[in-house]
């Protein structure tokens, strides 16, 4: 039995979405985030940047974290090539900024077919709350899933940027990306939400495929698409 979550655009579409996260020097954070304004649109002539933000909140602090949308695999490897021959980009944006990076991860995730991406209305603070579902895959638990973020997009506890699930890194994650105007705003509605049956009740189904999650507030960068 598939639901829907499991099949349909996910796998006819190709496109995806790489997120990228920099772990950098505490010292050199201040640095690294004015090179990349000086220089993003070396990087970013060559394939679209969906958002930078910095980490705020939750887990590792000095942390950098974009969004990076390609066509399909073929489209990435183009632009990898690309990057490699641009000495442009290779002298003004990647070789000073390595120096100040201690860790890089990347992650491969797809928009789930229900959702689509939102850009916000105004500008205001992210959260990416991520996560690790049990084994079996968005066939055991997506339809769970999918009712209990709509819960709280449709009551307007929060607003919904994008569903994303995992295809290279932690198997059985899932994304979610939200907006809301402040930090305040955001407890606010996380705190009424919580006395809210409706979505307390869709939260405790999902919860059944739950292993652990976790999340992180980030500001958007000055120069990132999604402010």
């Amino acid at each position: 039995v598939c639901s829907s979550f499991a099949t349909g655009p996910r796998q006819n579409d190709g496109t995806f979405y790489e997120f990228c996260t920099y772990s950098l020097k505490p010292s050199k954070m201040n640095e690294f985030m004015e090179n990349i304004k000086k220089n993003m649109h070396l990087r970013t002539a060559h394939s679209e940047l969906v958002g930078c933000w910095s980490v705020e909140f939750g887990g590792r602090m000095n942390k950098v974290f974009h969004i990076w949308k390609y066509e399909n695999f073929a489209h990435r490897t183009a632009v990898q090539k690309a990057l490699a021959k641009d000495k442009e980009w290779q002298e003004q944006f990647l070789i000073p900024n390595l120096a100040l990076i201690e860790k890089q991860e990347s992650e491969i995730t797809y928009l789930v077919p229900w959702c689509k991406l939102e850009k916000p209305p105004k500008e205001g603070v992210y959260e990416l709350a991520s996560f690790q579902m049990k084994p079996g895959g968005p066939a055991l638990w997506g339809d769970a899933f999918k009712r209990a973020v709509h819960a709280h997009v449709n009551l307007g506890y929060t607003k919904l940027v994008g569903v994303f699930h995992a295809e290279y890194g932690a198997l059985n994650t899932v994304h979610v990306l939200w907006w809301n105007e402040s930090a305040d705003s955001r407890a606010a509605g996380r705190h009424h939400s919580h006395e809210d049956p409706r979505v307390v009740a869709a939260v405790r189904e999902s919860v059944n495929y739950l292993v652990s999650q976790q999340n992180m507030l980030l500001i958007p960068a000055s120069f990132s698409p999604l402010k």
